[in-house]
Parts: structure tokens; sequence; C-alpha cells
């Protein structure tokens, strides 16, 4: 089993409502961040964060809650024990 119980998504039109998510999420719950800022096609913005389940739970449901306020909220996620595969692709390793 992998050192990460959770990773956590959050995906927004604009970058400044990703920063203001971002912020909400870091401080709602102890997280950490699991990536950069992941640019899609149409000023689409997302990143992940990484922590124990019910962390990364609250801290995906402030940085939504966050995205709505400031901005577009376009998915908010959250994957309880992920796959060493989904973890190698897209946060580049096993966590610590």
């Amino acid at each position: 089993m992998n050192g990460t119980a959770a990773l956590g998504l959050i995906e927004t039109q604009g970058l400044v409502c990703l920063i203001s998510a971002v912020d909400a999420m870091l401080k709602a719950a102890s997280v950490e961040l699991a990536s950069t800022v992941i640019k899609l096609d149409g000023g689409i913005v997302s990143v992940m964060v990484r922590g124990d389940v019910s962390s990364v739970r609250a801290a995906v449901e402030a940085g939504a809650e966050a995205a709505s306020r400031s901005g577009m909220l376009k998915a908010a996620h959250v994957i309880p024990r992920p796959g060493d595969r989904i973890l190698s692709v897209f946060v580049g390793g096993v966590a610590k």
C-alpha cells in the first residue's frame, strides 16, 4: 500500500479562482500540494492535494466553496487510496 491515503483535485476556470481555492484548502486541513498548477485548454486550471482521507475531503470541500465564491468551479473530486499507477502518472511517484 502506498503512503498517500487520498488525492484531492480541484479544477477551475481561471488562475485567480484556483489560487483562492488552494488557499482555502491548505488552511482548512492538514494536506500538502501534490502537483503544480496543471494548465488545460480554455483557461481551465487544476491542482492536486494529498493527505489522509478526512483531511483531503475537508480541504476539497473548502476549496470548492472558495472557488464557487470567487469564480467558476469546474470540478472537485477526492480519490481515497489512489493506486500506485495513478500516483506515478499524475503525481510523479509514490508519496512519502
